[in-house]
């Protein structure tokens, strides 16, 4: 908020809130806090006007003027329009074999409900959602500029539904890049139509119609309804996006495990997107089954009776290998716990960083792999791969 106080080292705003009165050259300092172009990212500022300055902003305008300033101390806001119905333009242009402005003449429910289709329709399109994003994100930005204008409240309803679908396009592929223009999305909620915009977090399961499911608890029912879906590129995005996340914590725990599982979603994925599988084969063949192994190897544990730190020292093992496998599950899963021992007697709060600690902690690997007749050509990559699980395990163990 602007208190009438400023400095001219302050550092550059993007949104400005007035909600005292100013005037003159107070004004124009306050406006030019955020009219300036610091970065390639801000190509404007946004004021949000709580009282109606504009006609003291008009006057300030002629004053400064008439006063010498040299050029335009605002962006023409006809050239913002200009720009904001070039982008909506190419929106259009993108969804010009969907009717979707059938969705301004459904009810609340229906709405909803139809939502998740234009999105399977987005994700349909060769890179669809990368160029429906990067368009939404712009045309917002020339949208704040370009407010009040006649043109700008025509459109407001068709903006309100980009940003609506923008919003759950990202939070379903989970971009590493988060929107920078945060606050002028907020600011814009204020303006276009409320029947579309939420402050409520969205839930990509609830906009697609199904229950969010557990990990733990993924059954059979999920993974029917997953692929009885209408919209299978939806479903394909969703049940992707639940896999990569379960995966991610696994990486946390289990290192062999979650690369194993890691290779096999990005091969298929891979795959899929160059074309070699159909979005129906990839659903069907690859991630439903892929669900299902995540699944049962959580009961690996209770088989060989470890628990999941025993486990992940298991798997370092290459248990697959076989001239591993030769000694046997059960002098294999006394390995582990031999190994899981002998790791947490051996590491401190800061062992990680210490490369004495970790040299004692070597070999004592070794000598117990030695000791149980594992493969000596194999012991050195099973020594690295056991120090690796142990620094994903290293606040676990020093805590247990």
């Amino acid at each position: 908020m602007i208190n009438g106080v400023h400095y001219i080292d302050a550092p550059p705003l993007h949104t400005l809130y007035v909600d005292k009165p100013m005037r003159g050259h107070n004004l124009m300092q306050a406006i030019a806090r955020v009219n300036r172009v610091f970065t390639e990212d801000k190509q404007g500022g946004l004021i949000v006007d709580y009282l109606g300055i504009a006609q003291e902003l008009k006057y300030a305008l002629a004053e400064y003027t008439a006063s010498g300033g040299q050029g335009k101390p605002t962006l023409d806001q006809e050239l913002a329009v200009a720009k904001m119905l070039e982008i909506h333009e190419a929106i259009e242009h993108q969804l010009r074999f969907f009717d979707w402005r059938k969705f301004f003449s459904l009810s609340k429910e229906d709405k909803l409900k139809f939502i998740p289709v234009i999105i399977d329709y987005i994700f349909s399109q060769e890179n669809g959602e990368t160029a429906f994003v990067e368009n939404t994100k712009n045309l917002l930005k020339a949208f704040a500029i370009s407010v009040p204008h006649e043109k700008a409240m025509a459109i407001r309803d068709d903006v309100a539904l980009f940003q609506a679908l923008k919003a759950r396009l990202v939070k379903i592929v989970e971009r590493n890049d988060p929107d920078k223009n945060e606050r002028i999305e907020t600011a814009i909620k204020q303006i276009v139509s409320e029947a579309i915009t939420s402050d409520e977090v969205i839930d990509v399961f609830d906009a697609a119609g199904i229950k969010k499911p557990n990990i733990e608890i993924l059954d059979e029912a999920f993974l029917r309804e997953i692929q009885n879906m209408q919209q299978k590129n939806l479903a394909v995005e969703l049940l992707k996006k639940l896999l990569k996340d379960e995966i991610k914590q696994r990486k946390k725990l289990n290192l062999v495990q979650s690369k194993k599982f890691s290779e096999h979603l990005e091969d298929a994925i891979s795959r899929y997107h160059n074309g070699m599988i159909d979005t129906v084969e990839f659903l069907e063949k690859v991630l439903i089954p892929l669900a299902k192994e995540i699944k049962e190897a959580d009961k690996r544990g209770d088989i060989l009776n470890l628990d999941f730190r025993e486990l992940a020292f298991y798997d370092a093992l290459e248990v697959n290998d076989s001239a591993v496998k030769i000694l046997g599950d059960a002098k294999l899963q006394t390995i582990a716990r031999d190994l899981l021992e002998s790791v947490r007697n051996s590491t401190t709060i800061d062992w990680t960083i210490k490369e004495s600690v970790q040299a004692t902690l070597r070999r004592n690997i070794r000598r117990i792999l030695r000791k149980h007749g594992y493969p000596p050509d194999l012991q050195e990559k099973a020594v690295q791969t056991v120090i690796d699980q142990a620094r994903l395990l290293a606040n676990d163990l020093a805590a247990n």
